[in-house]
């Protein structure tokens, strides 16, 4: 399970150990889900230790745990779950910052380094950061007053479930809201606020943070794709080589596709999408290409042509086809095809060998 949080410095992807700590991140989630979180500062940053955030007040002294928000004060607090096996050993632990002993409600720190043994415990570590250490970098660099408090506000702007394990409790749905809550604001508030103001700037400063919220907010929707499994990688594009067929007819093979485009260039990948049970042809394709231009070339000749009496369609990919095939088999460093079949050719000499050696064993 996995939640990301959308900070003014950026995002960071937090993965949440359900089952180690159920009431914990069952507490972490509902908060999450009720906005409880949304727009919430990081109200005391130690350098090179710990980040802690949770508190609305921003004060640290305040927060409620999700039952608190349910059912009043008393319930305000719950029970730690410290567990042997999770410890502060890594940068991006995340852990409740408890008021004292089996006193947790919605304050939460997050490890600047590795090593936080002075913790191990005495927190309930409920999950670890997965992506967005350069942003736990950036706050770990904020310059802050004595009291820890950054002169630059750094919040919480958003928070994403992707996916809830635990049931909602009766009444929760009363304490949904569709906006962020508005939070309190000190009159004599000091401290610069994390977005400047757009009022009083000119045309062109305007453009220009328009066009980085704009950016902010591509970067949050493909760590969004990433977490769930659309994107093999953030950073991850279509490549520019790969063009996409479709109208083909279901008598047309693999072989026959790239024997008719391989005239523009050399072939990578020719790969018709089959269905996975039936294995008939989906009636469409990705074929890559070497360079750029050989895709260009074949796009401009090969769209609207006949192949096989059906009338096919060509354009550039906006799939992450080829990439998923790569990164199933490499990891993240990707691969071609070649790679495939040199791993191929030595999976038969090994298995050769097995079956020799075991061959020899038993004469």
């Amino acid at each position: 399970m996995a939640v990301l949080l959308e900070t003014s410095m950026g995002d960071i992807v937090i993965d949440l150990y359900t089952s180690q700590c159920p009431c914990a991140t069952r507490n972490f989630l509902k908060l999450c889900k009720i906005k409880y979180y949304n727009n919430v500062l990081f109200h005391n940053v130690t350098k090179d230790f710990v980040a802690q955030t949770g508190d609305p007040t921003g004060t640290g002294k305040g927060g409620d745990s999700i039952y608190g928000v349910l059912y009043g004060y008393q319930a305000r607090f719950f029970d730690d779950e410290i567990r042997s096996s999770l410890k502060h050993e890594r940068k991006g632990t995340v852990s409740m910052a408890s008021a004292g002993q089996n006193r947790n409600a919605s304050q939460f720190l997050i490890t600047l380094r590795d090593n936080c043994d002075a913790l191990d415990g005495q927190r309930t570590v409920f999950g670890t950061v997965s992506e967005g250490f350069d942003v736990l970098e950036a706050i770990n660099n904020a310059y802050c007053d004595d009291k820890g408090r950054p002169y630059q506000n750094i919040r919480i702007r958003h928070t994403i479930v992707l996916d809830d394990p635990f049931d909602d409790p009766p009444g929760f749905e009363a304490f949904k809201l569709e906006a962020s809550p508005l939070l309190p604001k000190d009159p004599d508030e000091v401290h610069l606020e994390d977005v400047p103001p757009l009022t009083g700037v000119t045309g062109n400063s305007q453009e220009h943070m328009e066009t980085n919220a704009g950016e902010k907010e591509t970067h949050s929707r493909a760590v969004l794709l990433e977490m769930i499994g659309d994107l093999p990688d953030v950073e991850a594009k279509p490549p520019e080589e790969c063009l996409f067929i479709c109208r083909l007819n279901p008598v047309t093979t693999d072989e026959d596709l790239e024997i008719i485009f391989s005239r523009f260039g050399k072939v990578q990948t020719c790969d018709i999408i089959r269905d996975h049970k039936t294995g008939d042809s989906l009636n469409f394709a990705f074929i890559s290409f070497a360079t750029k231009e050989e895709a260009e070339t074949a796009y401009f000749k090969m769209d609207n042509v006949l192949i096989d009496d059906r009338r096919v369609r060509v354009d550039f990919s906006q799939s992450m086809h080829s990439l998923w095939k790569n990164y199933r088999r490499f990891g993240r460093r990707g691969g071609t095809r070649e790679d495939g079949d040199r791993a191929y050719s030595y999976g038969n000499v090994q298995n050769e060998k097995k079956h020799t050696k075991k061959g020899c064993e038993v004469e």
